[in-house]
Parts: structure tokens; C-alpha cells; sequence
């Protein structure tokens, strides 16, 4: 029901799915998904792919094990990947006149508000144009620092700035079980989760897969982020022919259902953020005005952990160090290290230029 429904669809696809245990490619598989993928086109659907693959291929290629890979080193055989992974995937699509782009996104590119908009901007028109983006993190570029590490999130994030109605996380499990089923017999498959809790937390098993880079923890922060942007997300096994097909036949697997939320778009950019760049800790006073719907002032501010410029996303954390809200600095770490306990007023005196009187401005802050 949630995947009919929908108007724009994400699906993402382990590195497990296209190629086996014994590095050989699924090219059987790929047609049959190929077909789902038409199927949703025939029904008018916006379809976004995003694709794992590219270092797998790149080590099928050049045989080389995986294990144990220099990130520089990978960086190159992600390179090498990625036009086998594409012509992987143009050759399989031709059969079915699917038109395909590629889109290689960072980190920086979800992150930053101004890049997030571009991609979307990007999007909207290949929707247009009759295309469907296959995407991939660079991993050509992209350090340990910057970058995703799995496609896991980067598929939410993708849903997210894409406005898509659903994202569908295909890989080697059918989806998030009581226990883990590869270990225990009578786990049971959880249908719908409304609510990801700590309980849900506990019962999330990583996976085995040798050649994917996420285990079930990165899927559950992947559901967080759809969650709080209004996007429905499931978890299913993509392992047998025509996957999407089989969920809207049989729907085995997990749905996470959003939550109802009013927040604005700009703000659940803001909420979903994977990697705040510092912490702001805050008074009891402070907290009573954000409560109250205003904006944090520097006067509130007791201590200021990391490093970061201005506009750059950080966490906003209690006397307790419980965190209370993620917004936009207007400031840098080093210019609030300075204005920390001070009244607004005393602000241009201390920097000696003018600047805004909030540190994060109620519009750029949402409570968690």
C-alpha cells in the first residue's frame, strides 16, 4: 500500500545484490529488477537509484580482495568501478528503454543547504527529462572524514532532499526481526515500526554480507532520517527476482512509518543531520526560552565543544549534556568562545564588528 501510493521512489541496492558470494555479477537479477523499475515508470513514478557496487566491481575487475583495502587505494579502484558499475547498468536498462543519468554526491553535498537544494533542483528536472538517476557516494574523492561510509543513509538523505514518498532498502535480509534470524529459528519479522526505540536499538543486528559496507545499525539511522522527513522506508530482501514486484505481492518485509510533523523543510534538513560539527551547552534559563519558542542568545551559553564556522549544523546540549536541539551557528566556535555568558548588547564591543544577536536563530534550530 505504501509503495502504491507513492509518487517518487527510492530504491537502494546492497553491493550483496549485484554481485555473489563468489564475485560473480548478478546480471540475471539486474535484468528481472530492471523490469520492476519499468513498472514503476509505467505508473507514472519518479524512481531514484542508489547503487552500492562501485569498489566491489572495481576489485572483480582487477581481482583483488576487498578485505583489508588503504582508503587511497580504494579510492582509485572506486573509479575503476564506477563506469563498470554504470555500464553494468546501461546495458541491463537499454533492454527495457529506461533512460539512466548518474549522479556521485558527498557527504558536503547533503549537508550544506545550498548544495542540497542544487541536487534536488537536479532531480526534479532528469524527473522531467524522463530519466532515472542512479547515484553513488564518490568514493573517488571522499576521505574517511567526509564521507557517508555507507549507502545505507546516503539513500535516506537522498529521499529526504528528493522529497520521495518511499525509500526501499533492498538487501540480504527480508527486514528487522525480533532476533537475528541467521542465528536463531524462531525470530519473528517485525511488520511496521512506528517508533524507534531503544528496544528496536538493541534487537538491530549488523549484517554478514562481505561485500556491503552497512549492517542493520546504519538501516535503522537511514529509517531515523525518514522518519522526521515525512518518508516512509522499508527494509527487504532483494535477493530473489523482481524484489519490488514481491513487496507489493506479499509485503515481507519492515515498514517505518513517519512521523506526523509539521517542521519545515529547512528544519528537517536541519534535524537529520548525520555529522554535527560541535556542541553547544547551554543553561537552565536558556532551555526555559527555547521552550518558550525563541532564539538561543549567547547569554544562555556555558561551554562550547569542537570546532566550527558559522552555518555550520551543531548539537545544542543541557547542563546534563542530554542533547536538547541541532541548529545553524550564526557564529563560528571561536567567535562564541568569546561571547559565551554575555548580554546580545555586549556582542559588537567583544568582536569588534556587527553581527546577528542570536547564535541560532529559532528558525534555524529544532528540538530533538
Amino acid at each position: 500500500m505504501y509503495l502504491k501510493n507513492s509518487k517518487t521512489v527510492v530504491i537502494k541496492i546492497g553491493s550483496s545484490l549485484l554481485i555473489d558470494g563468489k564475485s560473480v555479477i548478478r546480471k540475471k537479477w539486474l535484468e528481472e529488477f530492471s523490469k520492476d523499475v519499468k513498472e514503476l515508470l509505467n505508473q507514472k513514478k519518479n524512481v531514484i537509484v542508489v547503487s552500492s557496487g562501485a569498489i566491489a566491481l572495481g576489485c572483480k575487475k582487477l581481482n583483488i580482495n576487498k578485505k583489508n583495502l588503504k582508503l587511497d587505494k580504494s579510492q582509485a579502484i572506486a573509479s575503476i568501478g564506477q563506469i563498470e558499475l554504470m555500464n553494468l547498468f546501461k546495458k541491463t536498462f537499454n533492454k527495457n528503454k529506461i533512460n539512466l543519468s548518474q549522479m556521485l554526491l558527498t557527504l558536503e553535498d547533503t549537508e550544506r543547504r545550498g548544495r542540497a537544494i542544487n541536487a534536488k533542483r537536479t532531480f526534479d528536472n532528469l524527473f522531467k527529462l524522463g530519466y532515472v538517476p542512479i547515484v553513488n557516494e564518490n568514493d573517488s574523492t571522499a576521505t574517511t572524514e567526509i564521507k557517508y561510509g555507507d549507502n545505507d543513509r546516503l539513500a535516506s538523505r537522498v529521499a529526504q532532499i528528493s522529497s520521495a514518498d518511499c525509500l526501499i532498502l533492498l538487501s540480504d535480509v527480508s527486514g528487522l526481526y525480533s532476533k537475528n534470524p541467521k542465528i536463531f529459528k524462531d525470530a519473528k519479522l517485525i511488520s511496521e515500526i512506528n517508533d524507534i526505540n531503544s528496544t528496536i536499538k538493541k534487537i538491530s543486528t549488523k549484517g554478514i554480507s562481505q561485500l556491503g559496507s552497512g549492517g542493520m545499525e546504519t538501516k535503522i539511522e537511514a529509517a531515523k532520517i525518514c522518519q522526521n522527513s515525512g518518508c516512509t522506508m522499508a527494509i527487504a530482501d532483494g535477493l530473489k527476482f523482481r524484489p519490488i514486484k514481491r513487496i507489493n505481492t506479499y509485503n515481507n518485509c519492515t515498514w517505518f512509518l513517519p512521523k506526523v510533523s509539521k517542521l519545515h523543510a529547512r528544519k528537517k534538513w536541519i534535524i537529520s543531520s548525520v555529522s554535527p560539527k560541535g556542541e553547544i551547552i547551554i543553561d537552565d534559563g536558556a532551555v526555559t526560552a527555547l521552550e518558550k519558542g525563541k532564539s538561543l542568545l549567547a547569554a544562555g551559553i556555558k561551554k562550547v565543544n569542537g570546532n566550527f564556522n558559522k552555518g555550520d549544523h551543531i548539537k545544542v546540549l543541557n547542563k546534563d549534556l542530554k542533547e536538547y536541539a541541532r541548529g545553524l551557528s550564526s557564529f563560528s566556535s571561536d567567535e562564541i568562545r568569546k561571547i559565551q555568558g554575555l548580554h546580545s548588547n555586549k556582542i559588537k564591543d567583544t568582536l569588534g564588528y556587527v553581527s546577528k544577536s542570536e547564535v541560532i536563530h529559532k528558525d534555524d534550530m529544532v528540538e530533538v
